[in-house]
């Protein structure tokens, strides 16, 4: 089950996940954030 989560990110990154989200590489930021959250936490093990 989905959660949400409210965070707080400096403009110029959100800019740069906005590019990666308009080049189709990711559906949206939420995508993007928890694959790289994931692949974060896993690295970490």
């Amino acid at each position: 089950m989905k959660k949400k989560l409210s965070i707080s990110i400096e403009g110029a990154t959100i800019d740069k996940l906005d590019d990666y989200i308009s080049d189709g590489t990711f559906r949206n930021k939420s995508h993007l954030i928890e694959l790289a959250l994931n692949k974060y936490l896993e690295d970490l093990k």
